[in-house]
Formats: structure tokens, C-alpha cells, sequence
């Protein structure tokens, strides 16, 4: 079960990045006041922890609805975390989130901050396809009803670090500078490349069972 935790932890921390949302944070709240910072920061946490509850609780049976197997998404999911880890590993997801964050503020001027507190902060940095697949695949691997418990207790903690990452951005980006930004994405791409390897080899050997 620790074993479990720590996995899931790891898989989601690294998924989601709540180090690496800070400076995507200032950028689509320039000239924002203290105050709005803060209720952006919290709108966009509540919505996408709306939206990964509703994939932690029903993921399972709409893969079931529409005729996928758990092993299947394993692979599926498998391979789109890979991918997302090769982006940290070679400094392209920082870049991809930026030009998100730009075509946010071009699009939301400072005053829409509802809109730019679900776009893009909530969708997709936050609650992104690979944080969904992430959540039904761990979903799909827990034992029993106390493990599924203790994930969303998991879930929660990431969430949690986001918005802390949010309200402290400011001194987040100027402590840990680009190469260290860059050093991190990096180290974690490796680590979640392996727990993607771990997922797919998984989800083959499930296919493989008589």
C-alpha cells in the first residue's frame, strides 16, 4: 500500500507540476490586484478539482460504457505520459504551457480573470488529459476501498500544493530561477518516464494472462 501511495504521489506531482504552474500563474494574472491573484488562484483549484473528481469517481465506468479495457487505457495512458515526459525532458512542455498562458492573455484581458481562472489555469494545466489519464489508471490499480480512499486523500495534497504554488508564485520563480526550473522539469520527465514504462509494461503483461 506504501508502495502504492508513493507511486501515485509521484505520478501526479509529476504530472501536474505545481512547482513548474507558478510562473504560468503570474504570467496569466499580470496586473491583477492581490485580492483578484487570490480568488483566481482558488477558482481555478475548486474547478479542477471538480473536474479530476469527476474521472477519479466515474473513469472506471466510462471505460466500461464504452467497451475499453482497464489494460488498454494502462498502455494508452502509458504511452501519452511518456510522450508528456519526453516534452520535460527536452524543455518543450515549459515552452508549450507559455504559448498556452499567452494565447490566454491575449484572448482574457486582466479584467475576464473568472475566464482565465478555468482557461487555461483549471483546463489544461491543471486538470489536463494527462493528469486525467493519470487519475484512471491509479484508479484502475488500487486494491481495495481503503487504497481508493487514501488516493483521493493524494489527489487532494497535489491540489492543495497548487494553489499554495499559486499564492506564493512570486516568491517561487525568484527562489528557484530558470536553470533550476529547467534542472527540476528535467530530473522529474526522467522519473516520469519510468512510472509511464511501469503503466504499459503493466497493461501488456495484463493482455498477455490467459
Amino acid at each position: 500500500m506504501t508502495d502504492y501511495f508513493i507511486n501515485a504521489f509521484a505520478t501526479l506531482f509529476v504530472t501536474i507540476d505545481p512547482v513548474g504552474l507558478a510562473p504560468m500563474f503570474l504570467a496569466v494574472t499580470a496586473g491583477l490586484s492581490a485580492a483578484d491573484r487570490k480568488r483566481v488562484a482558488i477558482r481555478a483549484t475548486v474547478t479542477a478539482a471538480l473536474i479530476l473528481l469527476v474521472f477519479f469517481v466515474a473513469g472506471q465506468s466510462v471505460l466500461t460504457v464504452l467497451g475499453i479495457s482497464v489494460s488498454a487505457f494502462r498502455v494508452s495512458g502509458g504511452i501519452l505520459l511518456f510522450l508528456i515526459a519526453i516534452e520535460m525532458v527536452f524543455g518543450k512542455r515549459q515552452q508549450r504551457k507559455a504559448e498556452t498562458a499567452e494565447k490566454a492573455v491575449e484572448h482574457h484581458p486582466p479584467a475576464d480573470f473568472h475566464e482565465v481562472a478555468i482557461f487555461p489555469l483549471a483546463i489544461p494545466l491543471i486538470a489536463g488529459p494527462a493528469a486525467i489519464s493519470a487519475i484512471i489508471l491509479l484508479t484502475g490499480q488500487a486494491p481495495d476501498t481503503l487504497t481508493y480512499i487514501g488516493l483521493a486523500g493524494v489527489i487532494v495534497v497535489i491540489l492543495a500544493s497548487c494553489l499554495f504554488s499559486f499564492l506564493l508564485a512570486d516568491r517561487i520563480e525568484r527562489l528557484l530561477g530558470d536553470t533550476a526550473q529547467l534542472v527540476i522539469t528535467r530530473l522529474l520527465g526522467v522519473l516520469l518516464a519510468a512510472l509511464s514504462v511501469q503503466f504499459i509494461a503493466d497493461g501488456v503483461l495484463a493482455f498477455m494472462k490467459p
